[in-house]
């Protein structure tokens, strides 16, 4: 069972967590981490109950699969006693702050995976949190774990990821540092010395880092990669992976129904621009119960899964999540685009993002062509963990920079207009119907 002793001292980080609840414009932010994105029915219920009692009832899925309350009044312990009570906290309170593992929203049901992460996945939780060194790691510090899933996000760059191949039919871990596994690698080891590369790679961060270096992109700054490779072969044996090509996933598979590896379908909507209800939660958990396995999955596109459906069942699945208010066709303009919190609830923000990006939606609805497009209040782009398509960035009211991402370029990319209202920006794609959004 978890606890949170009355004498725990959480260190301070403008991160929030489940145990640190971090003032905004609108209240209170509670982050709570999901192991691999996964929530049971009534895990979710217990998070919409403290959402509507102790809240403003939005809850948001973030972009790296975990769940945000906002809005939190005064009443913090009593919001977080019982999301430990249903089993969403750390297994040691120091822990919560580093159980940052992204696996693919698909691992284990998905039909390209080449094995199953979860099982690895769980060792490395259970030593992010009980390892007391580990607990010296930011907030910030991230692994992913991919299983070759066709359903997974490649573009988030993590300080350590690992990633599925098979040898000659045995399975092994290509690993690469800062950085994602689109990336060159570092070296692969057989998937039995995963648990042990991780953590060694993690204690030769922490042995190697200044307090400064919260990051392995700092480090390797200042260390060559060769030279922390071969300080980590010391530790750990390293085989070298010069043939690594990771196929490409296919973003589209979170929202719809699709098949698994087994005779099941699981069933996927999103969040309008990343916020859910307490109702939504709550009655997504319960179509989970009746028609799924009684769970659900959340993903970093903003989007929730409910696994293990049964093929006749999927349609009225889809049709429910509809009714919720979910996002559940490609074809909605709200499945591409993504906003951060704004001027309602970020005292940084100079625009109100997400009423901007609904607006936005409206204009774009009917065209042929997906937009994918991130809207930012602030230069600090905390909507996306990675460079979007198109960035519109705020610099007053309902005004906007617009930017295509540019791999040659630094920040967001090519600036394309300057100053434009939404109206302005829904008649440039009518007349740039050719435009990198469609990337």
């Amino acid at each position: 069972m978890n606890e949170r002793p009355s004498s725990l001292v959480v260190r301070p980080s403008g991160c929030p967590g489940l145990l640190r609840v971090v003032q905004a414009l609108d209240g209170g932010i509670c982050r709570i981490k999901l192991d691999g994105g996964c929530i049971q029915a009534d895990q979710a219920e217990a998070v919409a109950a403290v959402a509507e009692r102790f809240a403003g009832g939005v809850i948001e899925a973030t972009n790296r699969a975990n769940l945000q309350i906002r809005g939190i009044g005064p009443e913090h312990n009593a919001l977080i006693e019982p999301l430990l009570a249903a089993g969403l906290g750390p297994r040691t309170p120091a822990g919560d702050d580093v159980r940052n593992l992204m696996l693919s929203p698909s691992a284990g049901i998905d039909r390209q995976m080449l094995f199953d992460t979860r099982p690895l996945a769980a060792q490395i939780l259970f030593t992010l949190q009980t390892h007391e060194r580990f607990h010296e790691l930011s907030a910030k510090f991230a692994v992913q774990l991919d299983g070759g899933e066709a359903l997974a996000m490649l573009e988030h760059h993590h300080d350590l990821w690992l990633s599925a191949l098979l040898r000659d039919g045995e399975p092994w871990l290509a690993f690469g540092l800062a950085g994602t596994p689109l990336d060159k690698p570092a070296g692969r080891v057989p998937l039995a010395q995963g648990h042990t590369l991780v953590v060694a790679v993690l204690e030769l961060f922490l042995d190697l880092a200044r307090p400064d270096q919260t990051r392995m992109r700092h480090l390797l700054a200042e260390i060559a990669e060769d030279e922390l490779v071969t300080r980590l072969a010391s530790r750990v044996p390293l085989q070298p992976c010069l043939d690594w090509q990771r196929e490409a996933s296919i973003d589209e598979l979170h929202i719809g129904i699709h098949a698994q590896h087994n005779d099941r379908v699981y069933v996927g909507a999103g969040a309008p621009l990343g916020r859910l209800d307490a109702a939504m939660l709550r009655e997504a958990g319960q179509v989970a119960r009746e028609k799924g396995d009684g769970s659900l999955r959340f993903t970093p596109w903003q989007s929730l899964l409910l696994p293990n459906v049964r093929g006749e069942d999927a349609g009225e699945v889809l049709e429910r999540l509809e009714a919720l208010g979910l996002v559940c066709s490609l074809d909605q303009p709200l499945a591409h685009i993504i906003a951060c919190t704004g001027s309602s609830g970020c005292a940084k923000a100079l625009a109100d993002t997400k009423a901007d990006a609904r607006q936005l939606a409206e204009l774009l609805q009917g065209q042929r062509h997906a937009v994918k497009v991130h809207l930012s209040g602030c230069p600090r782009s905390c909507a996306a963990a990675h460079i979007a398509p198109a960035t519109l960035l705020a610099v007053a009211p309902g005004r906007y920079d617009l930017y295509f991402r540019d791999a040659t370029l630094p920040g967001f990319g090519a600036l394309q207009a300057h100053n434009l209202t939404i109206e302005a920006l829904g008649r440039w794609l009518d007349a740039h119907p050719r435009s990198p959004l469609d990337a």
